[in-house]
């Protein structure tokens, strides 16, 4: 066991630049840094003198983050690999896919087998370990909708613990993992109940219109994919040419008796119901009738093509796309009277 602890003691890293780690491309740097591709390796990582007493931060993907300062503790940065189809019964198959695992490629991986339900969740940056940290959802679907299981290692108690859908606490990009057990647990791998006899979800965005252009003929997830890829692909940057976290905010539920009042006061404004009370509204549009759309301040920036992505020309600070996002916040609320929340992690 001495030895474990001194191999891995070795591999943790000192001063490590963050800019390849994370999609934005900001320039920060972690105090300690050490990748983990099994629980010994991260058990023995966390264990190591010189991280003691240092706070840790997991990062996957890093496409859901914005470091506005250095990082003055331990990065453990997850590469666990791997997938497989666990169980089936004569309606589901159930996937387990480690957390470490880029998102979209297992979407891909998923549409291979035709096991149908993530479809719509095409093309989301980062790792499958992030996806049920936000609930990620695009195009009717969340990941709540086809999660069975995950399991994770407590950073206190040293187990493996396994969570159910009831014990995440799923709500709009929420979960236990991001308040409650926030920095206390490592997402390990995830397993999702996927259906055999695919239920198309079309209604929502405009992937009707986009299968239309595509001149599919018979519906398949195959095809709902690729709608949905072309459509991302048109309205959002890629991270690899502008850097950026995707949606930078959540889109704001408020009351239906303040919708119905701001719809007497803005007649074109966009909203959803969201259960029996309340409305969800459209970040993006908000933001977009604050003039904010394809702004752009030295290296930080509001996307051309969608109000909702907060971008890095080259060499905004953290700080600076943060501000930006601050000033976006202050008036939309002025305007309209609603608060908009940050979906990005902050990292301050």
């Amino acid at each position: 066991m001495f030895q474990a602890h001194l191999q891995h003691a070795m591999q943790i890293q000192e001063n490590i630049a963050l800019k390849p780690f994370n999609t934005f491309g900001i320039t920060a740097t972690a105090r300690y840094f050490s990748t983990f591709t099994a629980v010994d390796e991260l058990q023995s990582i966390i264990d190591a003198k010189q991280v003691q007493h240092t706070q840790r931060m997991v990062l996957g993907g890093g496409s859901n983050v914005l470091f506005t300062k250095d990082f003055d503790g331990l990065i453990l940065k997850n590469e666990l690999k791997g997938i497989e189809l666990v169980h089936e019964d004569n309606d589901w198959y159930y996937v387990k896919a480690q957390a470490g695992e880029n998102w979209h490629s297992f979407v891909l991986h998923c549409i291979a087998h035709n096991y149908a339900g993530v479809e719509n969740l095409s093309l989301i940056p980062g790792n499958v370990g992030a996806s049920p940290m936000q609930n990620i959802g695009a195009y009717g679907v969340e990941i709540k909708d086809v999660f069975h299981e995950l399991e994770a290692y407590n950073l206190h108690d040293r187990e493996v613990v396994h969570f159910s859908p009831g014990d995440c606490a799923f709500g709009y990009r929420e979960s236990v993992f991001k308040r409650k057990y926030k920095d206390q647990f490592v997402i390990l791998n995830v397993t999702f109940r996927l259906r055999k006899k695919p239920v198309f979800n079309t209604s929502y965005g405009a992937i009707e219109q986009e299968l239309e252009k595509m001149h599919v003929q018979s519906l398949s997830i195959q095809a709902i994919s690729s709608a949905v890829i072309n459509i991302r692909s048109s309205k959002l940057p890629d991270p690899k040419e502008i850097g950026n976290a995707g949606s930078f905010f959540k889109n704001p539920t408020v009351p239906n008796e303040q919708f119905t009042a701001l719809q007497q006061a803005f007649p074109a404004i966009v909203g959803y119901a969201f259960g029996a009370h309340d409305t969800k509204l459209a970040a993006g549009w908000l933001i977009e009738q604050c003039g904010w759309k394809g702004y752009r301040e030295g290296d930080a920036g509001c996307h051309a093509k969608q109000a909702l992505v907060l971008v890095n020309y080259g060499n905004a600070t953290g700080g600076e796309i943060y501000d930006l996002s601050s000033k976006i916040v202050a008036s939309v609320k002025e305007r309209f009277g609603v608060g908009l929340e940050r979906e990005v992690n902050i990292i301050a």
